[in-house]
């Protein structure tokens, strides 16, 4: 479609190790399986879908960087990052595009650790606890938000 608007799918660590990543906090939808599902939910919303992954915070923020030049919006599973990183957190403020934040579990049923994020605050929103669909529910939301 020639008016289809991009979105970047950002996620963080240990999400490639999803499927065998303890399957029963996170599933057994593997990685791929999720990008799949999002690039074909993309198609019926008009959105095309790039997907990144990465281990290394320096990298999710270099890609949020470069989302400013074609992106229209961004949405994150930080993974641990969620919980220690200001430098992600001011990143995704400093971007300008509107951010969700997506996570598989319910994080404030988890460790007490886990109950708060940092990135949050500067997402127009976040959605946990839907297992791989949270992704969905997600890209549903950013459409939304991209249309108002």
């Amino acid at each position: 479609m020639p008016n289809q608007k991009s979105v970047l799918v950002l996620h963080g660590p240990n999400l490639n190790l999803l499927g065998a990543r303890e399957p029963q906090v996170y599933g057994t939808t593997t990685l791929a399986d999720i990008d799949a599902a999002l690039k074909v939910e993309g198609e019926k919303l008009g959105l095309e879908v790039r997907t990144f992954q990465s281990n290394h915070e320096g990298a999710l923020i270099d890609a949020l960087h470069e989302a400013r030049t074609w992106a229209a919006g961004v949405i994150i599973n930080p993974g641990g990052y969620t919980h220690t990183s200001v430098a992600l957190r001011d990143a995704i403020s400093a971007i300008g595009l509107p951010v969700i934040e997506c996570h598989l579990s319910n994080t404030e049923a988890r460790e007490e650790f886990r109950h708060r994020s940092l990135t949050a605050p500067v997402c127009v929103g976040s959605i946990k606890g839907f297992g791989w669909q949270s992704y969905l529910l997600a890209l549903q939301a950013l459409a939304y938000v991209i249309a108002k």
